[in-house]
């Protein structure tokens, strides 16, 4: 228990596992929160009558019970046995030395329970500097790392790009972490970790450089601070070299699309709204790889959008050639199904976590990489010539591993019959002394009989002497001079020789010495391959990009995608586009309705789309957000033909959700989400707002939804080409106040008092949202039903008109006299509603005060929102 207790308090935050003989035991708070969280039994442990809380569990069961405690966010210990019990007591030792051989945390784990096949698991540290964030990420699993600078105003871009499983910060940061990464699982390091150059030191130390210049690295100094922590926590927990970690780059986040986590969550790219997975999302119809490889850097290409023009026109053409050529296509589909995941193959052999499995998988993937190379033989395409060149075909690599290891080894590394027949003489020997010790025993006895000239030589085996030669007294004198006497008898002589005894050690322990050879030659493999780690992760990428390219064809013509034109300029005109999910999860002969988009920063900036409930406004605005993406993802796009001026962040607005942990109301997280949207946007972004200022009163968001349309056309820094899908139909006059607005309507019809919705895009604004022929679909009470008409027609016939029947406002075109008696009228017309009527009320003086305030005020000089501002305060006086 001294022991136990030593090596917890050398770990502290993290449950311990202790080797004990075949078990592994957890004591203590330890034992109390494995019991729960495991279900298994909590013991009592009677140390000199402390009842110590004893759970444990079998050590063959570790990878069984290991990962679910990693799952729920726990940071494990693994502390092993370091020798034998039979060591210990060679050495007088009463207890076997242990050691902590591994921790495991949510970021930090190669545990192919733990490790989801096509999705990296990261982990990221983050430095604060004064005016500068600097970060660090790795895939432990992969080798991947990378650093990057940001600002705070995009670190929530940055986390939802990486989407981390583990953050680490500093102990001082501890109750003071910004919100953006208070959901995260956060570890905190030592502050003498980020102090001073250790950081630089310990990433020079590990890539044996004389300075980062090499990796393009070198200025900045705030993310070597990040990524000299993250190095310090991947050794601190994994106890090994990580070899494995050859590269380090920079991560530019100006070279990608920007898109803010409300994007991300919006437009379903890799998780869904409703169930949180992979559902209906854009990734689930997208991905058609065929490794774990291509699958994890498809996902990585979906999240962050290129931003360069040239790139993206590469995997265009690369695409368009597969696409058009099935046969390829197809072979190339075949042969990557037989390739193995060699990032994950690759750091598990470096760090030491592997089987000869592992080692013959990888080399049967690497058999492949001709097979693949000829398939691009003569291809004229650059992109694809450059990924057939980066396939080095390792045939030395190949053969040293098919000369050293059997084809079909055992899992466990400690069980021998890894090492194939022929590839060493010692191990030959002892394999066919393990299977053949008598054989061997009795050729033995007939060459020393031979030799010796005495044919009734024997050779007998006891507990007390091993292995002897007994030779009877008849035979005495024909006795060799280097056979050792050892025992007499009656009628005979006993003898033992160097020989002998060697035979023996070899007979007797030869299946031990089998498997301890065995694994010291897997060892020498194991490290062999390691040194190949750089050009193995190379070749990973290579088959990674071309894994990706073939599933954007293979989807593109399955699914009747089109090549985009993407451009350098600042148009978007997609003909029928699609909804790449949506299309695909409607029933059976039920057809998609393709709609037309035309957005220009020069003549269609701002499209106000207005229709009613469920015609599809929020399908056409993410269908849009999501072809544009995939176009500069590299990939074809669900439509007839799309231009596509190249976008640098696309913002959505979509929905109500509310943030009741933080104190945020639905609106207040509506208004953030329009913020961020207007502090970042530029004449280069997308912007989809799917309804604004629906979360408070009509009048408040109306007026907020008129003015940031006004705002974003005639802010020319935040020009953006917009798709503003509303229910206020009074934004439809902003079309004839402003020449970069134009009104479209999702086209419905009416039959017998049911809604038939057409799906079309069509010019002209709507009139009349459908509410209430929804809601009746919806099932609610027919007395529910016929009492909204009732309001309805009430509220359509009293409510204030801000429009005259020119669609001009009155108030802007000067007409004091007629708003006043367009509102004496109003008044009036209040006791001509029938029961229960919503806004009855009675003329009175008030209307002096009214007129006073109309008579007071100058039209001429009154903006359309000031002018709303006013009619509202006049209708609350009505009113009241």
């Amino acid at each position: 228990m001294k022991q136990y207790f030593e090596i917890k308090e050398k770990n502290p935050g993290t449950i311990l596992l202790f080797r004990v003989g075949d078990f592994y035991e957890t004591f203590s708070d330890d034992a109390e929160l494995v019991s729960k969280e495991l279900g298994i039994t909590l013991t009592k442990r009677n140390n000199g009558g402390d009842q110590t809380p004893l759970a444990g569990f079998p050590f063959h069961s570790l990878d069984t019970y290991l990962p679910k405690l990693v799952k729920k966010g726990y940071k494990v210990a693994v502390c092993d046995q370091t020798e034998s019990p039979e060591e210990a007591k060679k050495a007088g030792r009463k207890i076997v030395n242990r050691d902590i051989t591994e921790i495991t945390t949510p970021g930090i784990t190669l545990s192919e329970k733990l490790l989801e096949h096509k999705r990296n698991n990261y982990i990221l540290s983050i430095h604060w500097a004064k005016d500068r964030i600097g970060i660090a990420f790795s895939d432990i699993s992969t080798g991947e790392f990378g650093l990057s600078e940001t600002h705070e105003k995009t670190l929530p871009s940055f986390l939802a790009s990486i989407q981390p499983s583990e953050i680490l910060v500093t102990t001082k940061l501890k109750n003071k972490l910004p919100d953006e990464v208070k959901h995260f699982n956060i570890t905190y390091i030592e502050e003498w970790v980020y102090e001073g150059d250790y950081g630089y030191k310990i990433l020079t130390d590990h890539f044996k450089t004389h300075s980062l210049k090499g990796f393009g690295v070198e200025e900045l100094k705030t993310a070597h601070v990040a990524a000299g922590s993250l190095m310090h926590y991947m050794r601190d927990t994994q106890k090994a070299y990580l070899r494995h970690l050859r590269r380090l780059y920079a991560y530019e986040s100006n070279e990608f699309m920007s898109l803010d986590p409300a994007t991300k969550r919006n437009l379903e790219l890799t998780a869904s709204l409703q169930e949180g997975g992979v559902d209906g999302t854009l990734i689930s119809i997208m991905d058609r790889t065929c490794t774990a490889m291509g699958g994890r850097l498809l996902r990585r290409w979906i999240m962050r959008p290129l931003k360069r023009l040239k790139p993206i026109q590469q995997r265009l053409d690369a695409v368009d050639v597969l696409f058009k050529n099935h046969e390829v296509r197809n072979n190339l589909r075949e042969e990557l199904d037989q390739v193995g995941d060699l990032e994950r193959l690759i750091s598990r052999i470096c760090m030491g976590r592997t089987n000869a499995r592992d080692i013959v998988q990888l080399k049967l993937s690497l058999i492949q990489i001709p097979k693949l190379k000829s398939l691009f033989s003569g291809t004229e395409d650059p992109l694809l010539a450059d990924i057939s060149g980066r396939l080095k075909l390792m045939i030395e690599l190949q053969e040293r591993i098919h000369k050293a290891l059997n084809d079909e080894p055992p899992a466990s590394i400690r069980d021998g019959n890894m090492i194939r027949e022929g590839f060493n003489q010692e191990l030959d020997e002892l394999r066919d002394i393990a299977r053949n010790g008598k054989k061997y025993i009795a050729q033995i006895k007939d060459k020393l009989s031979e030799e010796s000239g005495i044919p009734s030589l024997k050779i007998g085996y006891n507990k007390v002497f091993g292995y002897y030669i007994e030779v009877t007294n008849s035979h005495k004198d024909k006795v060799p001079e280097h056979f050792i006497r050892k025992q007499t008898l009656v009628n005979a002589e006993r003898y033992i020789t160097p020989e002998l005894k060697e035979v023996e050690e070899k007979v007797l322990s030869a299946e031990e010495r089998s498997k301890t050879l065995e694994f010291e030659l897997f060892e020498e493999v194991r490290l062999y391959v390691a040194e190949f780690a750089d050009e193995i992760q190379q070749i990973a990428h290579a088959l990674a990009e071309i894994d990706c390219i073939q599933c954007f064809a293979e989807v593109a013509f399955k699914n009747n995608y089109a090549k985009p034109d993407v451009r350098d300029s600042e148009e978007i005109d997609i003909v029928k586009g699609r909804h790449p999910v949506v299309e695909k999860s409607l029933p059976l002969g039920e057809p998609f309705i393709p709609n037309d988009i035309q957005l220009s920063n020069g003549d269609q900036q701002i499209m106000i789309i207005t229709g009613p409930n469920m015609a599809g406004k929020s399908i056409i605005l993410r269908q849009t957000g999501l072809i544009v993406l995939m176009a500069q993802v590299g990939s074809f796009v669900p439509a007839e033909s799309a231009i596509i001026g190249m976008v640098d962040k696309i913002f959505t607005r979509v929905g109500a959700s509310d943030n009741l942990a933080a104190g945020e109301s639905t609106f207040l997280v509506e208004m953030n989400e329009a913020a961020n949207i207007l502090n970042n946007a530029t004449p280069r972004s997308l912007i989809l707002l799917d309804e604004v200022g629906r979360g408070t009163s009509t009048f408040d968001g109306l007026s907020i939804a008129w003015s940031l349309a006004e705002y974003l056309h005639n802010q020319s820094s935040v020009a953006a080409k917009t798709l503003f899908a509303t229910h206020y139909h009074e934004l439809n006059e902003l079309e004839q106040m402003y020449d970069r607005i134009k009104n479209f309507n999702v086209q419905v019809k009416e039959h017998e008092g049911k809604v038939i919705f057409l799906r079309k895009l069509v010019r002209g604004g709507a009139d009349h949202s459908y509410g209430i022929q929804v809601a009746n679909m919806a099932g609610l009470p027919a007395m529910v039903i016929d009492r909204a008409k009732v309001i309805l027609k009430n509220l359509e016939s009293h409510s204030l008109d801000i429009t005259n029947k020119n669609g001009a406002i009155e108030e802007q075109a000067g007409n004091k006299k007629a708003a006043a008696e367009n509102l004496s009228s109003k008044i009036e017309k209040q006791d001509e509603v029938e029961q229960m009527n919503l806004f009855a009320t009675h003329v009175d003086p008030r209307l002096e005060t009214v007129l006073n305030k109309l008579e007071a005020t100058d039209p001429n000089r009154m903006t359309p929102i000031e002018a709303l501002m006013l009619l509202t305060e006049l209708k609350k006086l009505v009113d009241h």
